[in-house]
């Protein structure tokens, strides 16, 4: 069975997170995220795993105990730095999803963007525009 990955970057729109992590789950895909247990990121995690898919998160350790709200969702991997979380999530996702977020989000969206445009990603980048976002 082969499975897709998904890279989500993540606070509002929970409807249409929730779709989305159900469709996720339904068609036995796999998301890698950010790592969090809290916000649309923790959200969509949970929804995966509930509809049947796989949720490997990426997070450093020094984002632990502000993104994380009790147990990890899924497999974890622990970085370092967050240079090695981009990394990580690039190598292992087969396209990107921006959610609304922070100057973060925004960071590895203009990132991403920027690989591609150089030509050295060539993987799928999308926008979930929730609420006019």
């Amino acid at each position: 069975m082969c499975h897709r990955l998904l890279r989500v970057y993540g606070p509002r729109g929970n409807f249409l997170v929730d779709r989305m992590g159900a469709l996720i789950g339904t068609n036995k895909m796999q998301l890698v995220y950010g790592g969090g247990s809290v916000g649309l990121m923790g959200t969509l995690a949970k929804n995966v795993v509930e509809h049947g898919g796989k949720v490997k998160g990426v997070i450093p350790e020094g984002l632990m105990p502000r993104e994380l709200s009790g147990e990890c969702i899924g497999d974890t991997v622990v970085t370092d730095t967050m240079h090695q979380r981009k990394d990580y999530m690039a190598k292992f996702s087969d396209a990107f999803v921006a959610m609304p977020g922070g100057f973060g989000t925004m960071e590895e969206l203009m990132e991403i963007l920027t690989w591609v445009q150089l030509g050295i990603q060539h993987k799928p980048v999308g926008i979930l525009n929730i609420c006019g976002f």
